[in-house]
């Protein structure tokens, strides 16, 4: 965590993985392949609930000045 903190290209890359670009409510989520502002891709299923990679989505739809916030259980990462 310390180095992510200190190396700001990485921890933009990091935080911006976990964006996708426009408005997407949980009832317009779809599984498949999303591409997040980061620029990589981010694997979301709802076979089971919801999950982005590997994180299980545990809050949805909360309305914020800037876009929507759906909440993960865990850190996603870039690969």
């Amino acid at each position: 965590m310390d180095a992510l903190l200190k190396d700001k290209a990485k921890l933009t890359s990091v935080l911006t993985y976990h964006v996708v670009a426009g408005k997407v409510m949980a009832a317009d989520v779809k599984a498949g392949k999303v591409k997040t502002v980061q620029g990589s891709e981010i694997t979301v299923s709802t076979s089971m609930g919801v999950t982005v990679d590997n994180a299980k989505v545990t809050k949805t739809d909360i309305v914020a000045d800037n876009g929507v916030i759906h909440v993960i259980d865990t850190v996603i990462m870039p690969k």
